[in-house]
């Protein structure tokens, strides 16, 4: 068996184009997917491991085959007890006591991070590539760090052939889990070994929690301040729910609540009127999960613009349809 970074540039776009065949999936998501496990196992191989934590919807896709879209980007969160022990001390909870208390932590840790990037993931990643004489470049922006690869293939432009790691040190990440992760590539083509990774990943359950909220914020401000790509959270959150997922988030009244708690601290948020936005009325009664006028029509546009670029792995499912599973969702998550 053939390591797949081992094969000439025109035997891996062969590869691609032989999976592309047998799965129905666009050759340009099949070589990021790649890219993406690699870089999973790229971090947890490295000796910061310990302390790191995969999560967000790509971790849905990779961890838990929950989502059926492709997911691109690797969202992280470094141990805030790691980063940060002589702040938090040894509290259950390592939250700051105070919004001031908070700015302070955050300069800090902020800090910290960019030091941690730059002196260790920066480095050891362009080692990396270069050993195994791999076609990429590693560019850092703040906390994300990308990783530009030569494509062999091109989709729309929706997609960029990059892999962005975004780097987060305020939470622990828990509650997480090891998880196995494969390629999808992997499933339809024998005789070539595609990487493969078993990173500590942040269970399901808080992940609801996770987009649950921010799609409450966006309902609440019509908008996702710097963001584009935003309408995968709506589909994720159906997808958690159909896998059994969101009933047992929901269930999780401290799981709701540490989300709210850390949220409230560390992710304050306003609306147009600037009140500030109740993260623990959110998660017990008050939850927003489908936006109303202009902001609705947002997210319509940018859903069809993952339609359009094939990211869903099965035919997806009408806008009006997820809407209304978001509206379900919605009712059960404030009958609680």
């Amino acid at each position: 068996m053939v390591e797949f970074f081992k094969l000439s540039t025109a035997e891996r776009l062969d590869v691609l184009e032989a999976v592309a065949t047998a799965s129905g999936l666009p050759p340009h998501l099949l070589e990021k997917d790649i890219w993406v496990v690699w870089s999973l196992r790229h971090l947890f191989a490295g000796p910061y491991s310990d302390h790191l934590v995969f999560k967000g919807g790509t971790s849905l896709s990779k961890a838990y085959g929950v989502i059926r879209r492709f997911s691109e980007d690797v969202d992280l969160t470094y141990d805030i007890r790691a980063i940060a022990s002589d702040l938090v001390g040894d509290a259950n909870a390592p939250l700051p006591a105070s919004k001031t208390q908070e700015r302070r932590w955050s300069k800090v840790i902020r800090a910290r991070l960019l030091d941690w990037i730059g002196a260790e993931i920066v480095p050891r990643l362009k080692n990396d590539l270069e050993q195994q004489s791999l076609p990429a470049t590693v560019r850092a922006e703040g906390d994300k760090v990308f990783i530009d690869y030569a494509p062999l293939a091109a989709g729309t432009g929706y997609v960029a052939p990059a892999v962005m790691w975004e780097f987060g040190a305020r939470s622990t990440g828990e509650p997480s889990e090891p998880r196995a992760i494969r390629c999808d590539a992997a499933a339809y083509l024998q005789g070539v070994e595609f990487p493969t990774a078993t990173p500590q990943v942040m269970r399901a359950e808080r992940t609801f929690w996770e987009k649950a909220t921010a799609i409450h914020v966006f309902c609440a401000q019509g908008e996702f301040r710097g963001r584009d790509r935003f309408a995968r959270h709506w589909h994720d959150v159906t997808r958690l729910d159909a896998a059994g997922f969101a009933d047992a988030a929901i269930a999780d009244k401290a799981l709701a609540r540490a989300v709210a708690d850390h949220k409230c601290l560390f992710f304050a948020e306003k609306n147009p009127h600037g009140e500030v936005i109740d993260y623990h009325a959110a998660v017990a009664g008050g939850l927003q999960l489908v936006p109303l006028d202009g902001a609705l029509a947002k997210l319509a546009a940018d859903y069809q613009h993952m339609v359009d670029d094939g990211l869903f792995l099965d035919d997806p499912e009408p806008f009006g349809a997820l809407l209304e599973h978001c509206r379900a969702i919605q009712k059960k998550a404030n009958a609680r």
